[in-house]
């Protein structure tokens, strides 16, 4: 019986799979033959992660056919690694790949600049805006320590990129090269007059309406007239994963989750076998690593964060009360956020979730201390140490040594205050050995 069932269920499960194989490809075949564009939307700041989405993006289009894909874009920038691998996938495509500038009330700032004008074609909505390209991503300790040597430099080779870029698209070298320089914007009509871009289309159906029949050149230097008259528009969302990783890589969670980490490791090593802080503190620490990764760290801030939650770890083992190292603890923790992240305002942790966040910590931290300071005051409730200060009734007269009766036993006493008669009530001072020291209770009245 048991064998038939088992051979039931493997078929069953064969056939499902052979179903959804089946539904695949003729899906597939159906997209293979269907002319249709592929749509990406690219918000917020330029990271790997993001990086990643346009090159999948794009190798979906290449791989289905696609007559292009189209990058709906709304940025402030971010980095300048990302943003030069989102450059080569575009140049490098073998679709034509469309920038657009959209919805309205988008931009395309700082590094969205390069990846504008690099595409294909370049478009945007109304009530948008295009410029301000400057580097402010650079040097060690961020824009403003490095060198005037070194600035320049860095000045130079993305102005040099980007009239490549633009000179390669037939677009305004000049304005192109004073949005890097002078850091200079314009609105979608202005960008279209100036010719940065190609077309000003008020959405996505009137966009592909526009590119239709427009010739384009890929870097292979084949030419690609776009048939966009009559496609099916299929959306390419981010997945849950990639979803996932874009929250995770941005300044306020990357401090909250190393803020998490240090808590949740700092309660598994002081209570070894816990379990549960120590995992959550591990898969935040590495969850803030990889959001670090994403992000232009200064590492001054990350030890000072570090040293901050050494000096609770000394404040909590060591010091009894909140003193000098739990006030260094929360002054660093302040500091190295402050000073966590270079490259401007859009990597900066809000200054309320510092606030926030260091009260919590310094909460819970006093709490802690709190409860060990009182612990520490506790008497022992094990050994010969909680036998000191009970109060016990004398056996046999202490003249001054003799026997008292503690917990059941009887046990050797010497009297430290001379003869105690038997029945009189003692407190046990001290243990040597088997032997307890004893003197007289005080009672209410006595010297």
């Amino acid at each position: 019986m048991i064998l038939r069932v088992f051979r039931f269920f493997r078929i069953a499960v064969f056939a499902i799979l052979l179903v959804v194989l089946l539904t695949s490809l003729v899906v597939n075949m159906v997209l293979a033959k269907e002319p249709s564009v592929v749509v990406l939307k690219v918000k917020g700041i330029i990271n790997p992660v993001m990086a990643d989405y346009l090159e999948r993006g794009i190798l979906e289009a290449e791989n289905t056919g696609a007559v292009a894909c189209i990058v709906q874009i709304d940025t402030p920038g971010g980095l300048d690694t990302a943003m030069r691998d989102m450059v080569q996938d575009i140049v490098n495509a073998k679709v034509p790949v469309v920038v657009y500038v959209s919805p309205s009330g988008a931009r395309a700032a700082s590094a969205g600049v390069f990846i504008t004008v690099s595409a294909h074609i370049a478009a945007m909505a109304p009530n948008t805006a295009i410029g301000a390209a400057s580097p402010v991503s650079i040097g060690s300790g961020g824009e403003q320590e490095i060198s005037e040597t070194m600035r320049e430099k860095v000045m130079n080779d993305a102005a040099a990129y980007i009239r490549s870029l633009a000179g390669t698209r037939g677009r305004n070298v000049d304005w192109a090269e004073k949005a890097v320089r002078e850091a200079v914007s314009a609105t979608e009509t202005e960008a279209l007059d100036l010719k940065v871009i190609d077309i000003v289309s008020r959405d996505l159906n009137t966009l592909l309406k526009d590119i239709n029949g427009r010739e384009i050149v890929l870097a292979s230097g084949a030419k690609a007239k776009l048939d966009t008259g009559s496609v099916v528009t299929r959306f390419l969302d981010m997945t849950w994963t990639e979803e996932l990783l874009l929250a995770i890589s941005d300044p306020n969670v990357a401090f909250i989750l190393l803020g998490l980490a240090g808590i949740g490791l700092w309660v598994e090593i002081t209570n070894p076998g816990l379990i549960f802080p120590g995992v959550f503190g591990g898969i935040s620490l590495i969850f803030a690593l990889f959001s670090l990764g994403n992000l232009p760290v200064n590492i001054a801030g990350i030890l000072l964060i570090a040293l901050a939650f050494i000096l609770f770890i000394i404040e909590a083992l060591v010091v009894p009360g909140f003193g000098a190292a739990g006030i260094g603890g929360i002054i660093s923790l302040v500091i190295g956020a402050l000073i966590l992240f270079k490259g401007g305002p859009m990597f900066q942790v809000s200054p309320w979730l510092i606030a926030v966040v260091a009260i919590c910590v310094a909460a819970f931290f006093t709490f802690i201390i709190y409860k060990l300071t009182k612990l520490r005051q506790l008497k022992p409730q094990t050994g010969y140490e909680e036998m000191v200060d009970e109060t016990v009734t004398v056996r046999e007269a202490l003249a001054p040594e003799g026997v008292i009766f503690y917990r059941g036993e009887l046990w050797t006493a010497v009297s430290e205050e001379g003869r105690v008669e038997a029945g009189e009530a003692v407190i046990i001072k001290r243990v040597d050995g088997l032997k307890l020291f004893v003197t007289r209770e005080k009672k209410e009245g006595n010297k």
